[in-house]
């Protein structure tokens, strides 16, 4: 592996955006050229609560995810740093978001309605996307989230393009606004499946 920049970062920096937009994958490769750990929020929501995120949707409801969900993002928030991949509705609630600015770098990675369409349409495991048309029900999160999901830190396009151009797109970012010093590596963590299980 090549070498990790000169100075890692100094604070978690949360991935948010919408299902599919690469949180999980592109967390994974990003962490992997920093050599600093990765944590799906989901996974660690899953694992305190016993169950999937779809059962907890069916027998608790919505707000008693969120509650589970703030709690274990403060959690993470704690040390050591690390790269941590949050839900798409995580970013929404009022008291997870203040709780982000205030200990963590957020970054959203935006994808546009027909790459989000195809990728979530590869898992049939989304709560919210079982209420109607996913199509039209991911159009609807788009006009409501994306507005919210703009007072992240920063902001990158996740395209087509290959996950490690995603990945050198937010070094990039982190460097320009002296969060890293660099350059970045050139190990493009090919190790890591490029079908994550974000997508």
């Amino acid at each position: 592996m090549s070498e990790h920049p000169s100075s890692a970062l100094e604070r978690t920096l949360v991935l948010v955006g919408l299902m599919g937009a690469g949180k999980s994958t592109i967390g994974r490769r990003l962490a992997a050229r920093l050599g600093m750990p990765f944590v799906d929020a989901d996974s660690e929501i899953e694992a305190a609560a016993g169950c999937s995120i779809a059962d907890i949707f069916e027998l608790h409801g919505e707000e008693a995810f969120r509650d589970g969900e703030r709690r274990v993002i403060e959690r993470l928030l704690g040390p050591p740093v690390k790269i941590l991949a949050t839900g798409g509705g995580a970013f929404m609630q009022d008291e997870t978001r203040e709780l982000i600015k205030q200990g963590a770098l957020s970054l959203w990675l935006r994808a546009d309605l027909d790459i989000l369409h195809r990728r979530t349409s590869r898992r049939t495991s989304r709560p919210l996307l079982l209420k109607g048309n996913p199509r039209e029900v991911l159009a609807g999160l788009i006009a409501e989230r994306h507005p919210v999901y703009a007072q992240s830190d920063m902001v990158i396009e996740t395209d087509d393009s290959p996950h490690a151009v995603v990945v050198d797109r937010i070094l990039d970012a982190l460097i320009a606004r002296g969060d890293l010093q660099g350059p970045p590596p050139d190990n493009h963590g090919d190790e890591i499946d490029e079908d994550g299980d974000d997508l």
